[in-house]
């Protein structure tokens, strides 16, 4: 290739469509950072608005960049540096900043160990991603609780803080949420089966109307009492989750019992 035809290949134009999911990622990044941001300031309620904002946006990147076929390792390794900053570092900071810093040895200690669990849960999630050995059943779990879910479970305390039932912010509570947070650290980094929602796909014709009502009362709730709905959600997925360990044990199981019948026969 002579050096001419080295330049064009270098500074070919990209396409539009590999460029927008970027800058999707790029701008849930500044969420988590602004959140970040308004922790310092002591604005924890819009910091929390700011880490939700983060959440919808990496939801959105990646369908983004399927749908109109956008996906490349660029925007893959993009996407993974915004996560770790929005839902491993921002999350435990703003704790820090809320109260754990009461017992600063201890509270920083989980705000470490739970971005620790953040970059270990993205890299496992990253190496497994494309996994030819899998059984398509798979799908339907992620490995460990996903790093968008621990960052706004973990904020469950803040939530509760700022809702009617009013948690306080003391000194004395502080161990009982560093305990918290070590323990959402642990099911990120853990390899438990958490609910994937990745095999929903259509919606039924005669269940358009009630999940567009659905969606309509979330709505409407999440703008009357954002933090009282957030805390909600954040129980229903805790709650969940050993429902997902009783369907993939059961899946498991088929499976085995499937391999050992072939192996028979």
């Amino acid at each position: 290739m002579t050096p001419s035809e080295q330049r064009r290949l270098r500074f070919r134009n990209i396409p539009l469509r590999i460029v927008l999911p970027n800058l999707v990622t790029l701008l849930a990044l500044c969420m988590g950072l602004t959140a970040i941001r308004y922790g310092i300031e002591g604005r924890f309620e819009t910091a929390v608005t700011a880490v939700m904002a983060a959440a919808v946006l990496d939801g959105l990147d990646g369908r983004l960049a399927r749908a109109i076929k956008g996906t490349s390792r660029f925007g893959a390794e993009l996407d993974s540096l915004s996560d770790f900053v929005d839902f491993g570092v921002a999350p435990g900071l703003l704790l820090y900043l809320w109260t754990l810093h009461e017992i600063k040895g201890l509270g920083w200690f989980a705000v470490l160990v739970f971005a620790i669990a953040g970059a270990l849960r993205l890299a496992r999630f990253n190496v497994t991603m494309d996994d030819p050995t899998k059984p398509a059943w798979h799908a339907e779990f992620f490995v460990g609780m996903p790093a968008p879910a621990g960052a706004v479970t973990v904020l469950l305390p803040l939530y509760l803080h700022f809702s009617v039932l009013e948690l306080p912010a003391s000194k004395a509570m502080t161990p009982f949420y560093i305990v918290y947070v070590l323990g959402i650290a642990f099911l990120m980094a853990s390899r438990i089966p958490h609910f994937s929602g990745k095999r929903i796909g259509r919606i039924p014709r005669d269940l358009v109307i009630p999940v567009l009502f659905g969606v309509g009362v979330t709505a409407l709730l999440l703008a009357i009492y954002p933090m009282e709905l957030l805390a909600v959600l954040s129980v229903a997925f805790l709650a969940a989750i050993p429902l997902s360990v009783r369907r993939y044990n059961k899946l498991a199981k088929a499976e085995a019992e499937k391999a050992a019948a072939l192996k028979e026969a």
